[in-house]
C-alpha cells in the first residue's frame, strides 16, 4: 500500500493536465476567461449557461444568472422559468436564515428543469448542503429516492448519477458503509462515460469509505485505480482537499506521521478562487494536522493549530459534516487536553463532540465518541459514567445493527421483486406456448405467404450476387483499361525511341565507313620522295590517322548506345511462360564469367550458387529475364575485378588474402507470394550518391568506353514493368553490393 500511496501523491502534485474535455469536464476558469471574448450575444448566452451547469450555486452563480436572464430577454433561446426560480433560491440561500425557503425554491427549479428534460447533476448534488444545514436527513433520503425513481423512468443518466452521489453521502453519514459503497460505485459506473473527473472523485470516495470501514486492502485497490487515470493530475478545489485529507488519515493510521504531515501541508497550500472554500479547507487541514502532531507527542504546536481552526470555525460556523468529510474539531481539542492532563476540558470537549454528532445525525462518529468517553471515564476510575455511556454505546450499536438489518431486508425485497418479475415472465412464456399450439392450426394458411417471401428473398439474393459480380467485372475492366492506356503510352514511347535510334544509326554508319575508308587511304599513301621522308607530312598523316581512329571508336560507342536504346524499346514484348529460374540464373552467371575471362585471361573469381531445389517454374519472359541476370552478374564481376586491382596497387590497404566472390541465390519462403533472386558480390561497393542514381538511364560508374549507362535502367524496367516485380540494391562502400529481385510466384 505504501508505494501506491507514494506514487499517488506524485501524480496529484503534477498539476492539472492540459486537454480538451467534454461538456461536463470543461474547465470552469477557462470558460470564465472565455466569456468576455465572445463576440455575439448568442455565444455569450451559451457560455453562461455552461458555467451555471457546472457550478449552479457558487458565489459567481448569481451575477451569471442575472446576465443569462438579461440576454435571454432579447434572444428568447432558453426557457427562463427554471433559471428565475434558481436565482430566487440562491438569493435566499446567500442571505442566510432562510434555508428552508431556499430549499423549497431550489426544488421548484429542479422540477422546472426536469420538465424541460435538461440535465442538472451539480444542482442536485449541491442541494445536499441545504438538507444538511436544516438537519433534514429523513426528508433528504425520501427526496433523492423519489427523484431517482423519476430519472430512471426518463433515462436521465446524469441526474441518476447525481442521486446516487447524494445517497452515498447520506448512507456514509448514517454509518452504513455497505449501502454507501453500493451508491458510490453505481454513481462511478454511470459518470465514467461523460465526466471522468467526477468518476475519479467517486473512486477516491470509495477508497476513503473502505479505509473508514477498516478494509485497507480495498482502500488501496480503489486509490490505485484512481492513480492510473490521467485525470488524477487535474484534481483541484475541494476534491483536492478531500484527497489529501484522506491520504493524511491513511498515513496516520498506518503509523507514518511524517508523511501524513506532508499530505496535510498540501491542503494548506491548495489555492481556491472561493474565499469561503479556502477558509473551510484550511480549517479542516489545521484540525487534521493538529491530530497528527498530537500523535507525534508534539502537544504545544498542535494547540496553536487548533486555536487557528477554532477561529475559523467561529467565523464560518462549520457544520459537523461537509464536502471534505467530518469536521472533528472538538475531538481534536479533547485529545489535546487529554495530552495536557486537563481532564475537565477534555471531558467537556468529548461530551460536546458527542452531542454535535448526535444533533447532526452523523451516525458514523457517534460510536467512536462513545468509546472514547467510556475509555476516558474508565481511566479516571469513574465507573458510574463509564457504565452509563457503555449502555448508550450498546443501545446505539443495537440501533445501527437494526438499521443494517432493515437495509438488508430492503435489498431482499428488491431481489424478491425481481423474482416476482421473473415469475411473471415465465407465466407469459407459458401463455405464449399455449397460444402457439392454438395458432398451429392456421399455419397452412400462412404457408403460401411464406413461400412467396422465400421466393422474393431468393430473387433478392440472386440480384445482390449479380450486382457483386457486375461490380467486380467493372473493377476489372477499369483496371484493364488503365493497363491498356499505360501500355499504349509505353508503346508510343518505344516507337519514338526506336525511330530516333534508327535515324541516328544511318549517319553513324556513314561516319564509321568514311573513317575506315579514310584510314585505308592514309595507310596507302607513300610519303617518300627522292629517297627521303618529309617529317612534316609524316606527322600530319599520323595525326590524321589517329583522328580517324578516334572517330571510328566513338562512332562504335554511339552505335552501341543506340543498340541498347533499341533493346530498351523492345523490352517486355515477349510472352510470359513458366520457366526454370534456377537454370537461368546459373547460366547467366557462367556466361558473364566466361565473357569477362575472354578479355582478361588473368582474372579468376569464386562463383557461389545457392539455388532453392524446391523452386517451382516461374512465369516470365525468359529472354528478358536472362538479359537482366546477365547484366547484374556482369556488373558484379566487374566490381570484384576492380577491387582486386585496387588492392594490388602499392600501399593499398585491405585484406591481403582477398578472394573475388559473386553469389547467386534463389529462394521462396513457405506461403510467400514472391520469388527472390539475390546477386551479391564482395567488390568495391557504391557510395550513397551513386546508389541514388544507378537506375537512371545513361548513368554509369565504369571508365569511359566500357559502359553505356543503360544496363541497369533496362533491367529495372524489365523487372518492374514487364514482370510486376521489384529490383532493389543494398551496398556498403568498400565491402560489396547486393541486388535483390522479387517476382510474383
Amino acid at each position: 500500500m505504501r508505494w501506491i500511496l507514494t506514487v499517488l501523491i506524485f501524480w496529484v502534485m503534477c498539476g492539472p493536465a492540459v486537454a480538451r474535455q467534454p461538456y461536463w469536464e470543461a474547465d470552469y476558469d477557462s470558460l470564465t476567461r472565455a466569456l468576455p471574448q465572445q463576440t455575439s450575444d448568442t455565444a455569450r448566452l451559451r457560455v453562461v449557461q455552461h458555467l451555471l451547469d457546472l457550478h449552479p450555486t457558487n458565489v459567481q452563480a448569481l451575477p451569471l444568472l442575472d446576465q443569462l436572464l438579461r440576454l435571454n430577454q432579447q434572444l428568447q433561446l432558453v426557457e427562463a422559468a427554471p433559471y428565475r426560480h434558481l436565482r430566487n433560491g440562491l438569493v435566499l440561500w446567500q442571505q442566510g436564515g432562510a434555508d428552508a425557503a431556499a430549499l423549497d425554491t431550489m426544488k421548484v427549479a429542479v422540477t422546472e428543469f426536469d420538465r424541460l428534460g435538461r440535465p442538472i447533476p451539480w444542482l442536485l448534488i449541491d442541494l445536499v448542503t441545504l438538507y444538511n444545514r436544516l438537519n433534514r436527513m429523513d426528508a433528504r433520503k425520501r427526496y433523492y429516492e423519489q427523484k431517482l425513481a423519476y430519472y430512471r423512468v426518463h433515462n436521465a443518466t446524469e441526474n441518476i448519477a447525481a442521486c446516487y452521489v447524494s445517497q452515498g453521502g447520506y448512507y456514509r453519514r448514517m454509518g452504513d458503509y455497505n449501502r454507501t459503497l453500493n451508491s458510490v460505485l453505481r454513481a462511478a459506473d454511470l459518470v465514467r462515460t461523460y465526466d471522468r473527473l467526477l468518476y475519479l472523485r467517486e473512486l477516491l470516495v470509495a477508497g476513503a469509505v473502505y479505509a473508514d470501514w477498516g478494509n485497507r486492502a480495498k482502500a488501496v485497490q480503489y486509490l490505485g485505480q484512481a492513480l492510473r487515470l490521467p485525470e488524477f493530475r487535474r484534481i483541484q478545489g475541494m476534491e483536492r482537499v478531500f484527497t489529501f485529507l484522506a491520504l493524511s488519515r491513511l498515513y496516520a493510521e498506518g503509523d507514518h506521521p511524517a508523511t501524513a504531515l506532508r499530505m496535510v501541508d498540501s491542503v494548506l497550500t491548495t489555492h481556491s478562487g472561493d474565499a469561503n472554500e479556502r477558509k473551510l479547507s484550511q480549517a479542516y487541514a489545521l484540525v487534521q494536522k493538529g491530530q497528527v502532531l498530537l500523535q507525534m507527542q508534539r502537544v504545544a504546536p498542535a494547540g496553536q493549530l487548533l486555536k487557528q481552526a477554532q477561529q475559523l470555525d467561529d467565523s464560518l460556523h462549520i457544520p459537523m459534516s461537509g464536502k471534505p468529510g467530518e469536521f472533528e474539531l472538538d475531538a481534536a481539542w479533547a485529545r489535546y487536553y487529554t495530552a495536557r492532563h486537563d481532564d475537565a476540558r477534555a471531558e467537556k470537549h468529548w461530551l460536546q463532540a458527542y452531542r454535535k454528532a448526535t444533533a447532526a445525525r452523523v451516525e458514523r462518529l457517534r460510536p467512536e465518541y462513545l468509546k472514547q468517553l467510556i475509555a476516558f471515564y474508565d481511566d479516571r476510575n469513574r465507573p458510574a459514567e463509564a457504565q452509563r455511556y457503555s449502555r448508550a454505546y450498546i443501545a446505539l450499536t443495537d440501533t445501527l445493527n437494526a438499521a443494517q438489518n432493515t437495509f438488508h431486508v430492503a435489498q431482499y425485497e428488491s431481489e424478491r421483486l425481481e423474482q416476482t418479475q421473473n415469475a411473471r415472465i415465465t407465466s407469459l412464456q407459458q401463455d405464449q406456448a399455449v397460444q402457439a399450439v392454438r395458432l398451429r392450426l392456421g399455419q397452412w394458411l400462412l404457408l403460401g405467404a411464406l413461400l412467396t417471401v422465400l421466393l422474393v428473398s431468393a430473387l433478392g439474393v440472386f440480384i445482390y450476387r449479380q450486382l457483386q459480380v457486375n461490380r467486380r467485372t467493372l473493377d476489372q475492366l477499369r483496371q484493364t483499361q488503365s493497363q491498356l492506356v499505360q501500355a499504349e503510352k509505353m508503346a508510343f514511347l518505344g516507337e519514338l525511341t526506336a525511330g530516333i535510334a534508327h535515324e541516328l544509326q544511318n549517319p553513324l554508319n556513314f561516319m564509321k565507313n568514311f573513317a575506315e575508308v579514310s584510314t585505308d587511304l592514309v595507310d596507302g599513301m607513300n610519303p617518300q620522295r627522292n629517297g627521303h621522308v618529309p617529317v612534316l607530312e609524316t606527322e600530319i598523316l599520323a595525326g590524321l590517322k589517329q583522328n580517324l581512329q578516334q572517330i571510328s571508336q566513338h562512332g562504335q560507342r554511339a552505335s552501341s548506345i543506340i543498340k541498347d536504346m533499341l533493346e530498351h524499346s523492345r523490352s517486355g514484348t515477349g510472352e510470359c511462360v513458366p520457366g526454370d529460374l534456377n537454370a537461368l540464373a546459373a547460366d547467366s552467371l557462367a556466361l558473364a564469367y566466361q565473357g569477362l575471362r575472354t578479355t582478361d585471361k588473368d582474372f579468376y573469381a569464386t562463383l557461389s550458387k545457392e539455388l532453392d531445389p524446391r523452386l517451382e517454374p516461374v512465369v516470365m519472359v525468359t529472354q528478358d529475364m536472362g538479359r537482366v541476370l546477365l547484366n547484374l552478374c556482369t556488373n558484379a564481376l566487374h566490381a570484384v575485378r576492380q577491387r582486386q586491382r585496387d588492392l594490388a596497387q602499392p600501399g593499398a590497404g585491405g585484406p591481403a588474402n582477398y578472394q573475388p566472390t559473386v553469389t547467386v541465390r534463389t529462394r521462396r519462403s513457405a506461403d510467400s507470394p514472391v520469388v527472390e533472386i539475390l546477386i551479391a558480390d564482395n567488390g568495391t561497393g557504391m557510395s550513397r550518391q551513386v546508389r541514388e542514381k544507378i537506375f537512371q538511364p545513361f548513368f554509369t560508374t565504369k571508365p569511359p568506353g566500357e559502359g553505356t549507362g543503360l544496363g541497369l535502367s533496362l533491367s529495372y524496367d524489365i523487372v518492374t514493368k514487364g514482370h510486376g516485380g521489384t529490383l532493389t540494391v543494398e551496398t556498403r562502400e568498400g565491402e560489396g553490393t547486393e541486388f535483390l529481385i522479387t517476382l510474383p510466384a
